[in-house]
């Protein structure tokens, strides 16, 4: 990859996805270890999503107004280490839910930039997308599985200061991620809700919303429903090991994907697939066949979608638009999708039941693939837009 700085993006990938794989699977089963129940866990972890509605937007607007998306990155990794700290002064539910939505509005600034970063490094490369990103997974897999093991013989109280390890290494691959072209095309002028409002771009966000809400019980509640139903901490962390494992092919596999299958369609395969996987994982889960069979459909569900989703966000959003693009995209589906998955399966684990609920995460799936196939064809973008 000549003029594309691939260690020094893959080394944030991998740190900012190693935080997420100490966070997901095992900061609700932390919480629990706080004695708080199902409704103040689901609050609680859906505060990393919530700050995802605004924060990306403020960001990626001073980012484009600027133009220096390196040094806001920066300052969003410094400013998570020192409100993450907070985890250490006390444990009270409401200083936690200062510390957690402080965290998740700083946290959320980085990722859609380094994105937006990542893109115009490659430049008409953009297939190679997926080797860059793979570290992430790499980083994910080695702390799932590491912390995993390490939570079936010490005290899950460990876990504030992995995760605070971990930042530092965010914080140190920031601080050498160098600023990229942003190329000008002519529609500048134009505001972002005159491409937002095509309706195969709002189509695409509500998709990607929808996908985030049935992706919400799964981060939220998933170890602690596998850990109900008798599986060990281990086997807890080799689960979710190998649904990013799974995704890691799909990344190295992606160009060769698009060559055969255009973003659209893969999407709506990956929002099928979805369905499948949340039926299996509602109503398989004394089966360990068919736990570990749900859990190889995240190259899907995770893997072509987010490939194909960011692609088309890029294909959309061009210019100084970029990075509102990638905030867009992040604050619509993993903020305001993820905080509706994460606090309405809150609300419905105890009152209908850990099933019921993984179920109703299949029929947004379904809802996704419903909106995506009546109104998310592709149109070829003007000339005059180039």
């Amino acid at each position: 990859m000549n003029a594309v700085p691939y260690w020094r993006l893959s080394g944030f990938y991998f740190f900012y996805f190693a935080f997420v794989g100490a966070m997901s699977p095992f900061w609700g089963l932390y919480l629990k270890s706080l004695a708080f129940d199902a409704v103040q866990i689901g609050v609680l972890m859906s505060l990393l999503q919530v700050m995802r509605i605004f924060a990306p937007n403020i960001w990626g607007h001073v980012a484009d107004r600027l133009g220096r998306r390196t040094a806001i990155v920066q300052v969003a990794a410094l400013a998570s280490v020192v409100v993450f700290a907070g985890v250490f002064v006390d444990d009270g539910f409401w200083w936690l839910f200062a510390v957690m939505a402080g965290l998740s509005f700083f946290w959320s600034a980085s990722l859609p930039l380094v994105e937006a970063m990542t893109l115009s490094h490659l430049g008409e490369r953009a297939s190679a997308y997926g080797r860059i990103r793979l570290w992430g997974s790499v980083g994910f897999i080695l702390m799932v599985v590491g912390l995993g093991y390490a939570f079936d013989h010490v005290s899950i109280a460990w876990l504030p200061w992995a995760v605070l390890v971990v930042m530092l290494g965010i914080l140190a691959c920031a601080r050498v991620i160098p600023e990229a072209v942003i190329p000008l095309h002519s529609p500048d002028h134009r505001s972002v809700w005159d491409i937002v409002r095509r309706p195969e771009v709002a189509s695409l966000l509500a998709g990607c919303m929808l996908m985030s809400v049935t992706h919400g019980p799964y981060y939220t509640f998933y170890s602690i429903y596998l850990v109900d139903h008798g599986y060990d901490k281990s086997t807890v962390g080799w689960l979710w090991a190998l649904g990013v494992a799974c995704e890691i092919g799909i990344f190295l596999l992606v160009p060769r994907i698009f060559a055969r299958m255009a973003p659209p369609r893969l999407l709506l395969l990956s929002f099928a697939l979805a369905v499948l996987r949340f039926l299996l994982i509602a109503w398989g889960v004394e089966s360990a066949w068919l736990v570990w069979g749900a859990q190889t459909l995240h190259a899907f569900t995770f893997g072509t979608y987010h490939a194909a989703a960011v692609a088309l966000i890029h294909l959309h959003f061009r210019g100084r638009y970029q990075a509102r693009g990638q905030a867009l995209y992040t604050s619509l589906s993993y903020g305001v999708g993820g905080t509706i998955g994460g606090l309405a399966s809150g609300l419905t684990w105890d009152a209908i039941g850990s099933a019921w609920t993984f179920t109703l995460a299949a029929a947004s799936a379904a809802l996704a693939w419903l909106i995506y196939a009546l109104w998310g064809q592709t149109k070829p973008v003007p000339a005059q837009a180039r």
